[in-house]
């Protein structure tokens, strides 16, 4: 279920959507929606938000989902602004605030959101490990270079360690983890950035070890040095 979108997700321009309807008439919540403690829904649900982002399409999203609310949307009273005075609902705000700002700032996660050019799985097929991974690309430049970014999810309970595929060698920076501890996370990571050698792997000529969070959501891109 999770790659059937890409089946269609270019034969037209797609929004992505969570509107009221997913959050009234007793469906409750975003986050009550996800299994798991508290700890696990908060983390479920930054790492579905991650991977909203960096899936083709455009992202919407209904009141109170960017910080979590815990109460199903009413429309006879204001939303929970009161849980942004506890850090695991203000890490979930932070986060949705820091993705938009690294989308906006990457064209390969919006250039070629109906092209397929702009989008190919990485590894779509680790059942065992819970984990998909896929590249995004923008429009070539003057020089024929196209920006990219990969996103690499683990939706297992667990820390994982594991080789990724990448399209180029170098230094990738992790510019997005949802995993960090200011959003509220256990803070598992690569310590700002991996490295990419001459190792193909999954059809790729690069790849990196690479330290995956638990119900977590990582965006690599290349150093700007190499960009």
């Amino acid at each position: 279920m999770m790659t059937f979108s890409m089946v269609y997700a270019f034969s037209e321009n797609f929004v992505l959507p969570i509107s009221h309807d997913e959050v009234v008439h007793g469906k409750g919540s975003m986050l009550r929606k996800m299994p798991g403690d508290r700890w696990q829904q908060l983390a479920n649900l930054r790492a579905y938000l991650a991977f909203m982002w960096s899936h083709p399409g455009k992202q919407l999203i209904f009141m109170g989902t960017e910080f979590a609310q815990e109460s199903e949307w009413a429309d006879g009273r204001s939303l929970d602004w009161w849980l942004l005075n506890q850090p695991s609902h203000l890490g979930v705000a932070n986060m949705v605030r820091d993705l938009n700002s690294v989308y906006k700032d990457m064209p390969a996660l919006w250039e070629l959101d109906t092209d397929p050019a702009g989008f190919t799985w990485l590894d779509a097929d680790d059942a065992s490990g819970n984990t998909y991974s896929f590249a995004r690309y923008g429009a070539p430049n003057e020089d024929g270079e196209r920006p990219v970014l990969v996103a690499v999810a683990n939706f297992g309970g667990s820390p994982r360690e594991t080789r990724l595929a990448l399209p180029q060698g170098g230094t990738w920076r992790e510019v997005m983890n949802t995993d960090a501890e200011t959003y509220g996370g256990s803070g598992v990571g690569n310590m700002g950035s991996i490295e990419a050698t001459d190792q193909p792997h999954h059809g790729q000529r690069y790849s990196a070890d690479v330290v995956l969070p638990p119900l977590g959501v990582m965006w690599f891109a290349p150093d700007s040095a190499q960009q």
